[in-house]
Formats: structure tokens, C-alpha cells, sequence
């Protein structure tokens, strides 16, 4: 999560003046519409999802100098929670 941060960062913003669109899958004005606005908002919302995984990888991380618990729950580490956000994250 942290290296998609660090791409997104440095990535250009997507311009669909500059970059183009992928060619319509439909000859729909609003599902081109509805494309434009995907392609324009995901490099914000990719950004703003890993940074929540992030943020809870940090929460669910040990806890002191033994790391026997997690600092988010308190449950012995690794807890439940950071099992599963790391079997998630693949």
C-alpha cells in the first residue's frame, strides 16, 4: 500500500485532453460521461484507499517493547483484524 502512495504521488494527473480516452463501449452520451469521471477521480481515490490501509496496518501493528499486543485492539499480536486486512491486501 505504502509503494501505491508513493506512484500515486509522482504519477501526472490524468488529463483526458492530454492522455484520451480508452475507445466507448457504448454509444451512450452518459456512460461516456460516467467513464470520463472514473478515469479523472481514480488516481484520488486510489490514493485515499491505500492510504486508509495504511492507516490501518499502522493501527493494527504491535504494540511495545514484547509486541505481544496490538496496539489497535489490545488483543494478542497478530490480531484477528490484521490477519485480515493482510489476507485482503493479498
Amino acid at each position: 500500500m505504502q509503494e501505491i502512495l508513493e506512484r500515486s504521488d509522482r504519477a501526472v494527473p490524468w488529463d483526458p485532453d492530454t492522455v484520451g480516452l480508452p475507445d466507448a463501449h457504448s454509444d451512450s452520451a452518459l456512460a461516456r460521461i460516467n467513464d470520463v469521471a472514473f478515469y479523472a477521480n481514480a488516481r484520488d481515490e486510489v490514493t485515499n484507499l491505500a492510504g486508509v490501509c495504511v492507516h490501518l496496518l499502522l493501527l493494527h501493528s504491535p504494540e511495545g517493547d514484547d509486541g505481544s499486543r496490538c496496539q489497535g485492539c489490545r488483543l494478542p499480536w497478530p490480531c484477528p483484524s490484521f490477519g485480515e486486512i493482510s489476507r485482503l491486501l493479498g
